[in-house]
């Protein structure tokens, strides 16, 4: 099979294998935007709390947004408690377009594992059997009353367990498999690691072999180049590659990442144009959050799209300080007047 290929995930069908990770603060509807225009196949939304569904929160109404040339895309939702879990699976369902359920069990923020979720569920598999099941059932029982909205899958991001002694990836995966998982997505790193140190691409190579082709099994963690990205398929065995850290700032790793699998070379994007596509998730942004809060808020976006351009430094000096669009305009044109 060739690197670069479909995936099917329950009966949901994709045109190709590169996703954009669930990035708290990052994978927004207009970032994601940005990334299926480059080529990405399948884009995650920020991590929707359970909990603050249920409870009535306006803010992750925002979160579960569509971007409008996202023809498929997921919600994540995270929760310690199945019952909770179950119950925003109605409301994920009802006040969204998704097309698949991902269940985070691999955040290791402190006050998300306090809850009993993120990787805390990677430590407790019986947990995490407990909410996958849930999940699903609630799954099919809307989509059973509601037959136009069609199968909704649900996945599973897992860790390779909580530290270097308690590795439990295996029975996590079997876990979430026998609730009735339709994909799992692994970040092979520990709780404890967080997102330093090296990622254990052998830990994804196990797992592939443990899962035998039950279900589809993705890969995260060190992958954050077209070659890196090659590198994690041919050597795991994975069958898509999620972005994350990676895409921050670069919605064109996609793009480059698709000839870089298909043709073996690739075609770097200008610093302009890596810029321009910062203004043109700026403009989204001004447009949903209004001026002043979307410049707020891009200020770590535009960060992101200067790293590793030469003068970065500087305008990230200059970026923290942005207040509005005339500001981004006077801090980026002129730099780009002089390249």
């Amino acid at each position: 099979m060739e690197l670069y290929h479909p995936v099917r995930i329950g009966n949901l069908e994709l045109e190709g294998n590169l996703f954009l990770a669930p990035i708290a603060g990052y994978s927004d509807c207009a970032f994601r935007s940005l990334c299926v225009e480059q080529g990405a196949s399948y884009c995650t939304t920020e991590m929707v709390s359970a909990e603050a569904l249920t409870r009535g929160s306006e803010k992750t109404q925002d979160l579960m947004e569509r971007a409008p040339n996202e023809k498929k895309y997921a919600v994540q939702i995270f929760g310690g408690n199945a019952d909770v879990m179950s119950r925003s699976v109605e409301l994920v369902l009802s006040r969204s377009e998704c097309t698949s359920i991902d269940i985070n069990g691999g955040c290791p923020v402190p006050k998300i594992v306090k809850s009993g979720a993120g990787s805390m569920l990677t430590r407790e598999p019986e947990r995490l059997y407990a909410i996958v099941s849930a999940v699903k059932k609630a799954s099919v029982d809307y989509t059973e009353k509601h037959p136009e909205r069609g199968e909704v899958p649900v996945t599973v991001k897992i860790r390779s367990g909580w530290d270097s002694t308690h590795l439990t990836w295996k029975e996590a995966a079997q876990a979430a498999i026998d609730a009735g998982a339709d994909a799992i997505t692994i970040h092979a790193r520990t709780r404890a690691q967080g997102y330093e140190g090296k990622a254990d691409w052998n830990i994804q190579r196990q797992l592939v072999d443990f899962v035998a082709g039950r279900i589809p099994v993705f890969g995260s963690g060190d992958a954050n180049s077209p070659e890196t990205a090659k590198k994690m398929l041919e050597e795991t065995g994975v069958d898509g590659v999620m972005f994350a850290r990676g895409a921050m700032g670069d919605p064109f790793l996609f793009k480059r990442t698709i000839q870089f699998l298909k043709y073996g070379e690739y075609n770097a994007e200008t610093v302009k144009e890596r810029l321009d596509a910062g203004f043109r998730e700026l403009g989204l942004n001004v447009q949903k959050k209004g001026e002043r809060a979307a410049c707020l808020y891009m200020r770590k976006k535009f960060c992101a799209y200067s790293s590793g351009i030469r003068g970065g430094a500087r305008l990230r000096q200059q970026v923290v300080s942005a207040e509005s669009v005339d500001d981004y305009h006077k801090i980026f044109d002129g730099y780009l007047g002089g390249l």
